[in-house]
């Protein structure tokens, strides 16, 4: 497990902005950074969150706290703006303290595979971090199915070498399976 003393600008900006969005909603963190704070050495400017599908109350009062915090919207300042975004399932990013990076890429749930891992999230230890990710098998599928590029095939072995004890072939086959019904 890593110590509070090997983390980095970016754990700390997940840290940091994950607590704010967990006293509002569900999320996850997906993709590269499961890798990356899993010990892969590979680098990234974004981190990919996927939040429960909110209704505009709540969305404005996450969007306030975001800025109190220092966090800034990209594409938009209006809240209300930011959740037509969200609602056409565009994401948007987020920075912090006017710094381009890093950034968090937020987007809401629009299926029932996203529906699938945030019910099946995640805390991994081993990253040090105290937030939730998506789990691994649903990681290792998305990036062998869906994704496909070569940085994602070398994540998807990582965290196979990495979380032995969490791998389970029958889960990703039948999570291969929904990516193929529901994205291909």
């Amino acid at each position: 497990m890593r110590g509070t003393s090997e983390r980095n600008i970016l754990d700390q900006f997940c840290i940091d902005f994950c607590k704010i969005v967990e006293q509002h909603c569900k999320y996850i963190i997906v993709s590269g950074f499961v890798a990356i704070s899993s010990g892969r050495t590979r680098a990234t400017e974004d981190i990919d969150m996927i939040i429960e599908k909110l209704s505009i109350e709540k969305y404005k009062r996450l969007h306030e706290d975001l800025i109190q915090a220092g966090f800034i919207c990209v594409q938009e300042d209006s809240a209300e703006e930011i959740y037509s975004y969200l609602t056409d399932n565009t994401s948007v990013r987020y920075i912090k303290n006017n710094n381009p990076l890093p950034e968090m890429e937020i987007k809401f749930v629009k299926d029932k595979l996203d529906e699938f891992q945030i019910q099946t999230r995640i805390k991994l230890p081993l990253t040090g971090l105290d937030v939730w990710f998506s789990s691994i098998n649903m990681n290792i599928a998305f990036k062998e199915e869906y994704l496909k590029s070569e940085k994602d095939l070398k994540d998807a072995v990582h965290l196979r070498k990495v979380y032995p004890e969490l791998v389970n072939e029958h889960e990703i086959n039948n999570i291969k399976k929904l990516i193929k019904e529901l994205k291909l």
